[in-house]
């Protein structure tokens, strides 16, 4: 559980109890504490058994090696859900750098590197149909030689739904852009099976993931209506 005082709490994130603190466009709000069923699927278990094999490996650095990783976590700094700068640790920096690296099928890396400038994904448009097409376009190509672009989408959700994110699941890597528009159909029936109901509504989160670093860029994520 997170909390920021002022005369008393102006704001507080996570869990406490039963219940749980976040905030959403209308405010902040308490809601009670369900635990979903674990469906331990495949792909739940691949990404525990990565995380096992990163902290393995991290266990694995010479003392040299992981004082670098700590001593690079400045240079990774981020804002946290109340606006204030922090550092991960170096087992985190590590962690999150190789995780995504790992996602994207790139060798682990075991000695820090330094940031690198990720380029911006520009418009784009997302569209689907019942009939199995799936394309989104852009008004510039996203994919460089220094990056791969990763996916994620929901599954085919009520058109009253604005605002996703425990939905999104990883669909895979962008594919070969051509003519400003990728084919994304074959990755997500591989993985939802189908692209769902006329009227229902669609939501795919992308971001840039460096090839030398691991550093995530900014997400990006568009919608559409199945037609």
């Amino acid at each position: 559980m997170k909390m920021k005082f002022g005369a008393i709490v102006v704001d507080g994130r996570g869990k406490i109890g039963g219940h749980v603190v976040s905030k959403n466009r209308a405010g902040s709000y308490l809601r009670t504490k369900v635990t979903p069923v674990n469906p331990n699927t495949a792909y739940q278990a691949a990404v525990r058994n990565r995380l096992s094999q990163l902290a393995t490996a991290w266990a694995g650095l010479t003392a040299a090696q992981r004082l670098l990783w700590n001593n690079a976590v400045s240079a990774f700094k981020k804002t946290d859900i109340f606006g204030d700068i922090k550092n991960p640790t170096g087992f985190n920096l590590f962690q999150k750098l190789n995780n995504n690296l790992s996602r994207i099928g790139i060798a682990q890396i075991s000695v820090p590197p330094l940031p690198v400038e990720l380029p911006t994904i520009t418009t784009g448009v997302l569209a689907a149909t019942n009939a199995g097409v799936m394309t989104v376009t852009f008004t510039a190509d996203p994919s460089v030689a220094a990056t791969e672009v990763e996916i994620e989408a929901t599954p085919a959700l009520s058109p009253g739904i604005s605002f996703v994110k425990s939905e999104f699941r990883v669909i895979g890597k962008m594919p070969v852009i051509v003519a400003h528009a990728a084919d994304i159909a074959a990755l997500y029936t591989a993985k939802f099976g189908a692209i769902g109901a006329v009227g229902q509504k669609i939501f795919i989160r992308m971001k840039q993931i460096s090839k030398t670093t691991g550093q995530a860029g900014v997400p990006v994520i568009y919608s559409d209506l199945i037609g």
